[in-house]
């Protein structure tokens, strides 16, 4: 693995020029200075390393700097892909905090413990300002930023993929920051889809601007420092103002500005800012668009933007994220914010005893469809129905099929859950049918039930069981030192690797089996012959025969 970067973890925040050297310094980062079209070649290139067997800790961050399209033009601004979590290295360097495991804790000290915004007179992000006549024509507004195609062949345009959309309730005046994609149509509009499924807090500050017969405005914020940008995938109640976390996060308020023609607050430090109105009085069709459910989502009936302003830095970034079919960039800072909230819900706040881990399946069926929960041994049936109850009271898109496993499964390795569901699970017993769930985040068509259903699953040991038939850990170690010794290829151990105990095992057994290893297994000969039965039945278990 990399060496981590040395990043300064005391109270402060990078932009994203100095995340990105954080990145180059870990040697996390390819710097692409060759020509790459942005609506052909820019995305499949980076869509290899999640699809052309690359380890998740070998992949990297792409920062493009000679950006065409298919057009012939040439950019002066550059793309960046995978800066914000192509793996959890990356997403940690964004964090500011000294390892991957202390993600989590640093994502509900900041939730709990907001720090405001430092509102500031002059920014970054308005060192450029484009606006009027300048925002018209070919060439010009939106058309002149280098936004990439990300599945070529099935999206209908260039899209927003990383943006954080800000917008204000009318009523409270509290700021909600999204990610939603934003489908670019001309130099002054685009459209936008703000999941109506998910609740977006976008969304709902949509419907009461149209319930007064007002448009609403809307700041897009296209590269910002990391820490305000993994707000916009973060799932925070409505009413909290992301940046405010996001200051909680950096230790230090977030610096902040007032837009330029819109009355909205953004981050100082961000690389582009597309500003203006969405219309509430009509909608408009917008994609198709490859999700992040890993399906092409079709054309759909969403929001419409009028542009006002375009502000941006000298030196501006446009930051793309890999999403669609999972592992993406997307899977990733999602999995790794999502999984730490999961195991404080059921841990903390219902008070489940025995939970040790919330894993969130992440390959192809992108964290919301799929949910392991670990238990220690021994924790009773009551408290594991218990949690995979309250696994879905969280977010009602996440938990389709929840799954109780023991902590000797792996739930990364999906043959061992297999494994344990075939052996430890009766379905007649130990699965419910939970009806009247929302579909959630997925393909949609005329096809599409208005309702769906749940599984759950306790794949949990229910009696103690006969060992893993593998031998026992030290010769399986032994044995892999003599492999290394002769040359072999190189291993890559999967769980499980070696033999242990499930409860269903005797010392005397024990015994027995270290008796035969040392050779001395003929020594028990006459024992064998002095414990002849006459009255049992073949395979009768020696353990619970009564003549």
């Amino acid at each position: 693995m990399n060496k981590p970067a040395e990043v300064n973890t005391s109270a402060s925040y990078a932009d994203l020029h100095e995340h990105i050297e954080r990145l180059d310094k870990a040697g996390l980062l390819h710097r692409i200075t060759e020509p790459v079209n942005k609506d052909t070649e820019l995305h499949p290139l980076v869509r290899w390393q999640f699809r052309g067997g690359i380890p998740e800790k070998d992949r990297k961050a792409f920062l493009f700097t000679n950006v065409v399209d298919s057009a012939g033009r040439k950019y002066d601004i550059s793309v960046a892909v995978g800066v914000l979590a192509t793996n959890p290295e990356i997403y940690r360097i964004g964090m500011n905090v000294p390892t991957v495991e202390d993600i989590g804790p640093a994502w509900e000290r900041a939730i709990a413990n907001p720090i405001p915004p430092e509102m500031v007179a002059s920014a970054p992000c308005q060192e450029i300002i484009i606006e009027g006549a300048a925002l018209e024509g070919p060439g010009n507004g939106l058309e002149s930023l280098p936004v990439p195609i990300s599945t070529p062949g099935f999206d209908a345009a260039p899209f927003f993929t990383a943006a954080c959309v800000v917008t204000r309730d009318p009523e409270t005046g509290v700021q909600n920051m999204g990610t939603y994609r934003g489908h670019l149509k001309s130099p002054d509009r685009l459209g936008m889809m703000m999941l109506a499924n998910l609740r977006a807090g976008g969304l709902e500050h949509w419907k009461k601007y149209k319930a007064r017969g007002e448009r609403m405005p809307v700041a897009i914020v296209v590269g910002c420092p990391p820490l305000v940008n993994f707000q916009g995938p973060q799932k925070l109640r409505l009413g909290v103002d992301e940046l405010g976390v996001a200051g909680a996060l950096a230790g230090r308020p977030i610096k902040a500005i007032r837009a330029h023609s819109v009355d909205l607050i953004i981050p100082a430090e961000a690389e582009v800012v597309i500003e203006g109105y969405v219309e509430t009085d009509f909608l408009e069709p917008e994609g198709p668009f490859g999700e992040s459910h890993g399906y092409v989502a079709l054309e759909d009936y969403n929001m419409a933007i009028k542009v006002t302003a375009i502000t941006r830095r000298k030196q501006a970034i446009i930051t793309s994220i890999i999403s669609q079919v999972t592992p993406s960039e997307s899977s990733v800072i999602k999995k790794l914010a999502y999984e730490p909230l999961y195991l404080a819900h059921l841990r903390d706040t219902l008070a489940i005893k025995g939970i040790k881990k919330v894993v969130l399946h992440e390959a192809l069926t992108n964290l919301r469809k799929v949910v392991f929960l670990q238990f220690a041994a021994g924790s009773t049936k009551t408290e594991i129905w218990r949690a995979l109850h309250g696994s879905m009271t969280l977010q009602a898109a996440i938990g389709k099929f929840v799954i109780a496993i023991d902590e000797d499964i792996d739930p990364g390795n999906v043959d061992a859950v297999l494994w344990a569901m075939s052996y430890r699970c009766d379905p007649a017993q130990d699965t419910q049918i939970v009806r009247y769930r929302e579909p959630g985040h997925g393909p949609r068509s005329e096809f599409t039930p208005d309702i769906d259903s749940a599984m759950l699953i306790d794949a949990t040991m229910k009696f103690p069981m006969p060992p893993l038939a593998l031998p026992k850990r030290e010769f399986m170690e032994n044995a892999k030192v003599l492999w290394e010794k002769l040359g072999l290829p190189k291993l890559t151990p999967e769980s499980p690797w070696f033999g242990y105990s499930l409860g269903d095992w005797t010392e005397k057994w024990d015994a027995n089996a270290m008796q035969a290893t040392r050779g001395e297994w003929m020594q028990r000969d006459a024992g064998y012959a002095e414990g002849r039965v006459k009255g049992a039945t073949p395979n009768t278990p020696v353990s619970n025969y009564k003549e």
